[in-house]
């Protein structure tokens, strides 16, 4: 890629050189050499627009590169407190999960209750 950029490099300068030489008068007026100068402007600018797409390319990916190398460190500070997080939480939710359960299983005792009293009535208004 290094050496792309600098054989590029290398390239537009002797354009450049060529394009600005003192050239004689007949030569000036020739077809041809405004060809060849007109190929080489032209080569110039797509060179130097290939060369700008790369440069924001690489930029970017190096910008993205960046940001997943923060995101892994940030990761990594925060898995042990997520771990020790974890570790004080779950002493608790078993805490009121046995706290619970007396009472979650009452009122299921009274809901069943409650459900065989009114299938009795509904029997009973039926017959």
């Amino acid at each position: 890629m290094k050496f792309s950029l600098a054989a590029l490099v290398v390239v537009l300068a002797l354009a450049h050189v060529i394009l600005w030489l003192p050239i004689g008068s007949q030569a000036a007026q020739s077809p041809e050499v405004e060809k060849l100068a007109q190929y080489f402007q032209d080569l110039s600018a797509q060179l130097t627009s290939t060369t700008q797409e790369l440069v924001q390319k690489m930029q970017s990916e190096t910008f993205v590169e960046d940001g997943k190398a923060q995101l892994q460190q940030i990761q990594a500070q925060l898995a042990p407190l997520a771990d020790n997080m974890q570790a004080q939480l779950k002493p608790l939710a078993e805490n009121m999960q046995a706290q619970l359960k007396p009472l979650v299983d009452n009122f299921q005792a009274q809901m069943e209750d409650l459900f065989r009293k009114v299938m009795d009535q509904t029997k009973s208004l039926g017959q």
